[in-house]
């Protein structure tokens, strides 16, 4: 299980949590965050709970999903790349790559492993949740975006999470408070919004978080609880061999199944190796229970998932070109 804590220290009852054998990672929340100075010390003391050290990450795609900010650099909303990509593709590239490596070495530099990002989403309109934080609506512009942001995560050091498979963006409703379908046929999605994850696994995505989406005409249950999504198409058809984590089981959408024992399961026998469950404490208490010392099938997929490299990217020259770069987007 992906855990959160509550606040900008960790108290008892996180402690006790993290130190449960079946905690897999922690995530962090704006909540979580006053200041550089106290989020090394809150990730420092989550790393203090178990030894290896759980994987910290976070949710800082840019724009309104920007977790940390005093202190971070201002990443402009994801279409905002798209935008750039219809004038200048080349330069789209070098400012997804560089908005990617700022991030992972702002991320770095307070000992955040990993992001969720990048989202692989199409900005058809339709989608109020996701909106901005599409790239693009063609599947070329947002495949070939995504793997330069998947590169410039890699540049320092920091693995890439795409999402929300195989596709949140033509669903209308907001799976944070109902259950979403999409009535597409198969062959529509997979030429368009499962396009970009080709391109994405090819430049080395190391995670894959899927949709609380319903995909009508392919199967009653959600992307994140079906062995035809996760298995036959994310493993099967498209070879990937990375991490899948669950989208949040607290969410609306992934009410389907019951509570949060009863969500996890059917996510994890899904094809799911790691299952999130956020702004639940009690809930938490009862999944972990529940997992017991379930251990992880592939340890490996969760070890990608670690940050390389120990240095402060931020005194770098890279890191001073990539801000540069990220003018391009003003």
């Amino acid at each position: 299980m992906v855990a959160d804590v509550v606040g900008p220290v960790l108290n008892d009852e996180d402690r006790e949590r993290l130190r449960h054998p079946a905690a897999g990672a922690v995530i962090l929340f704006a909540r979580n965050y006053e200041n550089p100075e106290q989020l090394k010390s809150l990730v420092e003391d989550i790393e203090r709970q178990r030894e290896p050290a759980l994987p910290v990450c976070v949710d800082h795609e840019g724009g309104r999903v920007q977790r940390f900010r005093e202190g971070f650099t201002a990443i402009p909303p994801m279409r905002e790349l798209g935008r750039l990509w219809d004038r200048d593709r080349d330069l789209a590239r070098q400012a997804a790559r560089s908005a990617a490596y700022v991030i992972a070495a702002e991320l770095g530099a307070h000992g955040i492993d990993f992001s969720f990002a990048p989202v692989l989403d199409l900005d058809y309109g339709s989608s109020s949740v996701i909106g901005d934080r599409a790239l693009h609506f063609d599947p070329h512009a947002v495949g070939a975006l995504a793997a330069a942001i998947v590169q410039g995560f890699a540049d320092a050091g920091m693995a890439a999470v795409g999402k929300h498979f195989p596709g949140h963006g033509f669903a209308h409703a907001d799976t944070h408070h109902g259950v979403a379908r999409d009535e597409r046929a198969f062959a529509e999605i997979l030429k368009m919004d499962i396009a970009p994850y080709r391109i994405a696994i090819q430049a080395g995505l190391a995670a894959v978080m899927p949709a609380h989406v319903v995909y009508t005409q392919c199967d009653p249950e959600p992307a994140g609880y079906s062995k035809y999504w996760l298995q036959e198409v994310l493993r099967g058809k498209l070879g990937f061999d990375g991490l899948i984590f669950s989208d949040d089981l607290s969410m609306a959408g992934a009410s389907t199944a019951g509570g949060p024992p009863e969500r996890a399961r059917a996510a994890l026998a899904a094809g799911c190796d790691m299952v999130l469950l956020c702004n639940d404490p009690e809930g938490q208490n009862k999944l972990l229970e529940s997992l017991g010392n379930t251990p992880l099938q592939r340890p490996e997929r969760a070890e990608r998932m670690r940050k390389k490299g120990g240095r402060d990217l931020r005194k770098s020259v890279a890191y001073r070109e990539a801000q540069e770069a990220l003018t391009a987007l003003a």
